[in-house]
């Protein structure tokens, strides 16, 4: 029998199999954890990518006005401009993530680890009742 955390709730497999309730919970928390990572990563562009962006602008509206790959690679050259272009690079890194993440979680359905982790993150919510934050929006 494996060794369990003591902290940890119990999750039983006939609670997450029959109750459609726990089950609707467990969805609202993904769906949750869904909005807060685009959130996050809407505030991100807001607060790094625009002044990033902003940072870069002779450099891109150079390359506008003739295109080149030259002129890519300028533009995207961290010799010249490296806090703007590593600001930009983490915005897209940060948005590819969430995009990857969330088309795995449709395409190949969710992987059991994270069904196990928001299961017991519920009971936790459901234990604590109405003084955890996110009570209202998981358990009502």
């Amino acid at each position: 029998m494996p060794a369990t955390d003591p902290n940890q709730p119990e999750t039983s497999k006939s609670e997450s199999n029959q109750d459609p309730i726990f089950t609707a919970q467990v969805e609202k928390l993904h769906r949750l954890t869904v909005y807060g990572r685009w959130a996050l990563v809407g505030l991100i562009w807001l607060f790094v990518g625009l002044p990033s962006l902003w940072g870069l602008r002779s450099d891109i509206s150079l390359m506008l006005a003739e295109f080149t790959w030259a002129s890519l690679r300028y533009t995207l050259s961290l010799y010249y401009s490296p806090l703007p272009t590593m600001g930009l690079f983490f915005c897209i890194g940060m948005t590819t993530s969430v995009l990857v993440w969330q088309s795995r979680n449709i395409l190949f359905g969710m992987p059991a680890e994270e069904r196990n982790r928001l299961e017991r993150q519920v009971l936790r919510i459901r234990q604590q009742g109405e003084s955890h934050p996110l009570w209202k929006w998981i358990c009502q």
